[in-house]
């Protein structure tokens, strides 16, 4: 893309002056996510219905970046990376893309299988095929790499930790409710003593803190030591969250199976 065409870019995108705070309906598709908590679908929604003008302050300065532009020069496109499981593979031990990889296949997970529940989605927003939908991509198909960084698991209060993370990563209250109520929810089924909205805190704090992972060169990151990856980009060890495992299985609760009963 050459600098008189990158001047044009779509950042004057009329939903960036335009009020989208919904709370009401980010309160229904809540509700269904509670559900069925695998329906990611109802997460976009809520995201959706609650974003700010942040989210377009951001995703200029992306893309005026030599990381944007190297992404916009490669036409890099992440699924296509973070789901080529040889190459990753390939990598040497002890890497981010090898613990990558190890986490996608022990969690049946693939980046494309994110890309299709946001296809559900996709057909009702208001933006299509310019590069503000491709940095609201890049947000979703980093969200992986979240977990494998920080050390949160996909157990119920490690995906609500991930997304207090992600939200000091990528202000948006969507995010931020999902992570609160979604903690109430679990907050009922827990000891007492288990410090679950501390531990929701302490993941909104790491990410406040932490580099700016979405605007990383992913092929480089991938390639990195994961210990070394986390300590240039200053993300902590998940300490309370581990306590509340700890008072769980003290408790005899397994964290990994907190919410099959409701």
């Amino acid at each position: 893309m050459t600098a008189a065409s990158f001047a044009q870019l779509p950042f004057a995108h009329p939903s960036r002056t335009r009020s989208a705070f919904k709370p009401i309906k980010a309160l229904g598709h809540f509700r269904k996510l509670i559900a069925d908590k695998e329906d990611t679908e109802q997460v976009f929604h809520i995201i959706n219905a609650l974003r700010g003008s942040r989210f377009f302050d951001d995703a200029e300065a992306f893309w005026d970046s030599p990381t944007g532009r190297q992404v916009m020069a490669d036409s890099e496109y992440l699924p296509d990376i973070l789901d080529d499981h040889d190459a990753l593979k390939a990598l040497p031990a002890g890497t981010v893309g090898r613990a990558y990889v190890q986490f996608m296949e022990r969690e049946g997970l693939s980046a494309a299988g994110l890309v299709a529940e946001y296809d559900k989605f996709r057909d009702r927003t208001e933006y299509h095929d310019d590069l503000v939908e491709k940095y609201g991509n890049r947000l979703r198909d980093t969200h992986d790499l979240f977990h494998v960084l920080t050390g949160y698991g996909r157990d119920a209060l490690g995906e609500q930790c991930v997304l207090a993370f992600s939200y000091s990563q990528n202000p948006n209250l969507g995010i931020l409710f999902i992570a609160y109520a979604g903690g109430r929810e679990i907050k009922k089924r827990l000891p007492a003593q288990a410090p679950l909205y501390a531990a929701i805190r302490e993941g909104q704090r790491t990410g406040k803190q932490a580099g700016y992972i979405a605007h990383e060169n992913i092929r480089a990151l991938l390639a990195e030591l994961l210990e070394a990856a986390r300590k240039r980009l200053n993300i902590g060890e998940p300490v309370l969250y581990r306590q509340c495992h700890d008072v769980m299985q003290s408790a005899g609760v397994d964290p990994f199976n907190l919410l099959a009963s409701a």
